[in-house]
């Protein structure tokens, strides 16, 4: 079958197909379908019912192309996600035409929202002294936090970045594990540093802890201060009680703003104990000063091998 859509230009081929055929070999992980291209011709084995939505999305990524705009595999799973949702042909290449640089990696990585909801977390940071980011994980809420507060580091708009998680694995006590605090500490907040590293350099990143720009603790070690001039990160907030929470929210200073991300299908609290981001979301929800952005499963774009696994563990009921 033929697709009602040309390549009109074929210096743009190599984008569309992707490096070794990879935007290409997508259609086949997702729709289990081959997809050819010859000159101008987009040629599919697919059957007639996919007709629109393929069309659809190769009018997107030819258009995308064509404004030499740089897309990859996850893209094109967004893409095909959105027009699976029905989302407007032009809001989705307004998207992509208007994406704004939150940084560049040390390593020359421009960071980028990767969603409709991501591009409106962004907005709420740049607003907002206080946002929650609420959703599944995979959805770039604690990562696009990190580069938020990099940006902001390396911009010199803050003079700290405070990055904090209950420690509920290890029943917030920490005490009967060996090692100092950030040995004990370290196993837990693994994902905080993976992702300074990346924005900031591993020699960056150590030196900053070393002189307090930095820190990295658990939430309990929170409690009794004021935070200024500050970004502050609470990750995986689902596993905060009430105190927890109410302590986190009030250590709020000048100049300094606070992002709380979690999970509320992911609670590992015990003891029938309520989450404290559940609560928050009741007591907090309509008041306009602070932000609360909630990601889909749409946000979350994994490998389609990846996708298929956790879909057959859904419909098993676990």
């Amino acid at each position: 079958m033929k697709l009602d859509v040309k390549i009109e230009h074929y210096d743009i081929l190599s984008k569309v197909v992707g490096a070794q055929d990879k935007n290409l070999n997508v259609f086949k992980q997702y729709f289990g379908i081959k997809i050819t291209i010859t000159e101008d011709t987009i040629i599919t084995d697919a059957n007639n019912d996919l007709k629109l939505v393929l069309e659809k999305i190769f009018s997107i990524i030819i258009r995308l192309a064509e404004k030499q705009i740089s897309f990859n595999e996850r893209d094109i799973i967004y893409i095909i996600k959105l027009t699976e949702k029905s989302v407007d042909t032009e809001e989705i290449i307004d998207f992509y035409i208007n994406q704004k640089r939150i940084l560049t990696t040390e390593h020359g990585k421009p960071i980028y929202a990767k969603t409709f909801n991501q591009k409106d977390y962004i907005k709420a940071m740049e607003n907002f002294d206080l946002v929650f980011g609420i959703g599944p994980a995979g959805t770039g809420k604690t990562y696009l936090a990190v580069a938020y507060a990099s940006a902001l580091l390396k911009a010199n708009k803050i003079k700290k970045i405070i990055l904090t998680r209950p420690a509920v694995e290890a029943g917030e006590a920490l005490g009967f594990l060996p090692g100092d605090l950030k040995e004990k500490v370290d196993p837990y907040l693994i994902p905080l540093y993976d992702a300074l590293y990346e924005f900031l350099g591993r020699e960056v990143v150590d030196g900053l802890i070393t002189r307090g720009v930095i820190e990295i603790a658990p939430l309990a070690y929170m409690r009794g201060r004021t935070l200024d001039n500050a970004f502050i990160i609470l990750d995986e907030a689902q596993n905060t009680t009430s105190t927890q929470m109410k302590m986190f929210l009030t250590r709020l200073g000048f100049n300094s703003k606070m992002l709380v991300t979690g999970d509320p299908s992911q609670i590992d609290l015990k003891n029938n104990q309520r989450s404290g981001l559940r609560e928050v979301m009741d007591k907090l929800s309509n008041m306009e000063d602070l932000k609360f952005i909630k990601f889909e499963k749409v946000d979350v774009i994994r490998h389609p091998l990846v996708q298929k696994i956790l879909e057959r563990y859904d419909d098993n009921g676990n």
